[in-house]
């Protein structure tokens, strides 16, 4: 390693100890150098080139059933200081897949429908998405990669920059827009309890996320899709998620009835 590259972690590595240690919301400490908002930026520059490249849906029944069901999640979503409101765009593509951006921006592929088929599926992996904005995995992932890449400096964090690529993959997005790059399996396994969470408390019935799970290895016929290439197994995940609904508080299944 040269002695760049080794100054430069250890000066990150004091200001972790200074001030750039954060708690995820299940408690997991994380290492994060990035500015809120210049993330939120990034997330909202991000989302407005990829409306642009990827075919928008105009089914209103289909945007109204994802919007309805997005929105009943928000409801109990915390107010997020970086930005006022949530935007949700529905793709018109194939895959099987959704996302969800720093500054609140949630695509959701008509592909996904096809294997999340009720509302509470829906919910699960909308959620699930949520949460990776909610523990601010994206933020996460470009600060390891500027700890790691001493010519990758805060003040360069930007999608104008010549990092873009790596500042894409950090949000979870490919160069090429479109592609969803998978987030670690640390990321993957705490969004799915955020997800779980917050669809419990938002009505949805948490149960039909490992039903949600069981169709995607079905339909995935042994390879993961994208939305699970990094992902526990099926059985890991599955009883990860069993476990956490036995800690969950007993919420009424008052969601309102979406329909496609």
């Amino acid at each position: 390693m040269k002695r760049r590259q080794i100054m430069t972690m250890a000066v990150v590595g004091m200001m972790c100890l200074m001030t750039a240690c954060a708690t995820s919301p299940t408690g997991r400490k994380q290492f994060i150098i990035t500015d809120s908002r210049q993330m939120a930026a990034m997330g909202l520059q991000a989302f407005d080139e990829l409306k642009k490249k990827e075919k928008i849906s105009t089914d209103k029944k289909t945007i109204a059933y994802v919007n309805c069901v997005t929105n009943a999640l928000l409801r109990v979503v915390p107010p997020q200081p970086e930005f006022k409101e949530w935007e949700v765009v529905v793709f018109d593509s194939k895959q099987v897949n959704a996302f969800a951006l720093p500054g609140g921006k949630i695509g959701v592929y008509t592909g996904l429908l096809d294997v999340a088929t009720t509302q509470d599926q829906l919910a699960a992996v909308i959620g699930h998405e949520i949460g990776h904005v909610l523990a601010n995995h994206g933020a996460e992932r470009v600060s390891q990669s500027i700890a790691s890449n001493s010519a990758l400096q805060i003040a360069s964090v930007s999608l104008d920059g010549e990092y873009k690529a790596q500042i894409l993959s950090g949000l979870g997005l490919g160069l090429k827009f479109g592609v969803m790059l998978p987030f670690s399996r640390a990321h993957e396994t705490e969004s799915d309890l955020i997800g779980l969470k917050i669809m419990n408390e938002a009505g949805f019935k948490p149960s039909q996320s490992v039903r949600l799970w069981q169709n995607m290895a079905k339909a995935s016929k042994g390879a993961p899709p994208e939305l699970l290439s990094t992902h526990p197994s099926s059985s890991t995940r599955i009883n990860d998620l069993r476990s956490a609904m036995t800690t969950l508080t007993s919420a009424k299944y008052d969601a309102p009835k979406c329909r496609r």
